[in-house]
C-alpha cells in the first residue's frame, strides 16, 4: 500500500503558504489576494520550486476566473450601476483609447512591436476588481457615491475584457472578420436588453428557488448558474467568463440573492486564491533582475500614468476634485485580465514569450503596489497643503511609521542590551577563565 502522496502533501503546503501570506496581508491591513500572489511567488519557480507545474493548477484558476466575474455580477445591484453607467462607460471608453494610443507612440521610442504596444495597451487600460473592491472596502468607501461610481468603471471594463480578446485573435490573422464584430456587437446588445429588463424589478427564479433552504442544494444551483451560463456563452463562440459574468447578474438580481451569495462565499475564496496563486508561479525573478531597469520604469510609467488619465478623465466628465481623485489613485493597478490578455496574444503569436514575461512582472508588481500608492497619495492629498519642503512632505507621508519603527528599533536594542548585561551578572569575575 502506497502510503507516501506527494499530491496531497503539495496540495496542503499551497494551502497553508497561501493561509500563512494572506493572514499577514490582512495583518499589515492589506488585501489577501496579495498574499495569494505572494504566495506563488514562495512555492514556484522564483522561490522554493515546491510548484514547479504551473499547469497542474491552471483548470482550477480558469474557473477561479468564471467565479471572480460570477461573483461581481451577483453582487452588482443594477439601480446604483444604471445611475453611473455613462460615467463609467465613457470613462472606460477614455482609458482604453488613452493607454492604447499612447502605447502606440511609446512604440518607436521603446523599441516595442506591435503586439506588444497593443497588449500593453489593453492591460494598462483594465484595473483590479478585486484589489479595488478590497481597497474600498478597507477604506469604508464602498458604498459612497465615489465607490459607486468606482465599481461601476471596473464593470464597464470587466466587459471591455471580451471585445479586447477577440481583437487580439483576430489579430493573429492580421485582419478583423465580419462575424467578429458581430460577436462583439450580440454580447453588448445582450447585456443592455438584460440590463433593461432586471432594472424593472427582482426576477423569480422557481427552480432556484425551491431549493434555497437546503445549503447544500442552493449552493449546487449556484454552481450550475455560474458553470452552464459559460458553458453556454462558449458554444455561442463567446466568452465563457462573459456568460458567468451574466450568469450572476441574473442571480444577484432576484429574490434569492443574499442567500446565494452567502452559500457560495467559500467556494469563490478558494477559486479565488488558486487564481491569484497562479499568478505568483508566473513571476520570474530572473527575469525581472535581468530587466529591472525597463520592468521598475514600466512600472513607474503605468502608474502615474494611470493616476493621471483617471483623474483627468474623471474631471473631464464633471467629477468632483476629491472624487476624482480617490477613484483615480484606486484604479491606478493592471487588472487580473492583464494576464488573460497577455497569455491570449502569446498564444496568437503576437508578443513572444520574453514580452509575456515583461507584462506579467509589471501586473504583478502593480498589484501589490497598489494598496501602498492609494495610501501614499491619499496621505499625500491631505498634507500637500500644509508643507513647504520635500522634507516636511517625506514627514508627514511617512512620519508616524518611521517614528514607530525606531522605537520599536530602540526598544529592541535596550532589550538586547538588558539582556547582555544580565548575562555578565551571572557569569561572574571567574567566567572568562
Amino acid at each position: 500500500m502506497e502510503l507516501h502522496h506527494p499530491e496531497l502533501t503539495a496540495a496542503a503546503v499551497v494551502a497553508l503558504a497561501a493561509l500563512l501570506c494572506g493572514a499577514l496581508m490582512t495583518r499589515m491591513k492589506q488585501p489577501a489576494i496579495v498574499g495569494y500572489i505572494l504566495a506563488g511567488v514562495v512555492l514556484g519557480p522564483s522561490g522554493f520550486t515546491l510548484v514547479s507545474n504551473r499547469e497542474a493548477i491552471s483548470t482550477l484558476a480558469e474557473f477561479g476566473v468564471l467565479m471572480l466575474l460570477f461573483a461581481i455580477g451577483m453582487k452588482l445591484d443594477l439601480r446604483k450601476f444604471l445611475s453611473v453607467w455613462k460615467t463609467a462607460l465613457f470613462t472606460t471608453l477614455l482609458q482604453i483609447a488613452g493607454s492604447v494610443g499612447t502605447a502606440m507612440l511609446l512604440r518607436h521610442a521603446l523599441g516595442w512591436s506591435m503586439g506588444l504596444s497593443l497588449v500593453l495597451g489593453c492591460a494598462v487600460a483594465i484595473s483590479s476588481t478585486a484589489v479595488v473592491i478590497k481597497m474600498l472596502e478597507g477604506a469604508g468607501e464602498l458604498d459612497t457615491p465615489v465607490g459607486r461610481t468606482t465599481v461601476g468603471i471596473l464593470i464597464a471594463q470587466d466587459m471591455a475584457v471580451v471585445p479586447m480578446m477577440l481583437l487580439l485573435e483576430a489579430m493573429e490573422s492580421n485582419a478583423i472578420a465580419p462575424t467578429d464584430i458581430t460577436k462583439v456587437v450580440l454580447s453588448m446588445l445582450v447585456l443592455a436588453v438584460l440590463f433593461w429588463g432586471l432594472s424593472k424589478g427582482k426576477v423569480r427564479l422557481p427552480l432556484t428557488g425551491r431549493v434555497i433552504h437546503d445549503s447544500d442544494l442552493s449552493t449546487l444551483a449556484a454552481l450550475a448558474w455560474c458553470f452552464g451560463a459559460a458553458a453556454l456563452s462558449g458554444v455561442l463562440d463567446l466568452s465563457p467568463a462573459y456568460g458567468a459574468f451574466l450568469g450572476g447578474v441574473v442571480l444577484g438580481n432576484s429574490d434569492h440573492r443574499d442567500t446565494l451569495v452567502k452559500r457560495t462565499q467559500p467556494i469563490q475564496s478558494v477559486l479565488l486564491m488558486v487564481f491569484f496563486l497562479s499568478i505568483g508561479l508566473l513571476l520570474d525573478f530572473k527575469f525581472i533582475w535581468k530587466h529591472l531597469g525597463a520592468v521598475l520604469t514600466l512600472l513607474l510609467m503605468v502608474t502615474l500614468f494611470k493616476t493621471a488619465l483617471n483623474v483627468a478623465a474623471l474631471r473631464l466628465l464633471r467629477q468632483d476634485w476629491p472624487s476624482a481623485f480617490l477613484a483615480g489613485v484606486a484604479l491606478a493597478q493592471m487588472g487580473e485580465f492583464s494576464f488573460l490578455l497577455a497569455e491570449t496574444a502569446k498564444a496568437g503569436h503576437l508578443i513572444t514569450a520574453q514580452e509575456t514575461r515583461l507584462v506579467v512582472a509589471v501586473a504583478v508588481l502593480s498589484l501589490i503596489l497598489s494598496p501602498f500608492w492609494l495610501f501614499t497619495m491619499r496621505r499625500m492629498h491631505r498634507v500637500a497643503s500644509h508643507v513647504s519642503s520635500f522634507h516636511e512632505l517625506v514627514s508627514g507621508l511617512y512620519g508616524n511609521e518611521a517614528g514607530a519603527v525606531a522605537r520599536a528599533a530602540r526598544r529592541v536594542h535596550r532589550l538586547a542590551r538588558r539582556d547582555r548585561w544580565r548575562d555578565d551578572e551571572n557569569a561572574g569575575p571567574g567566567a572568562g577563565i
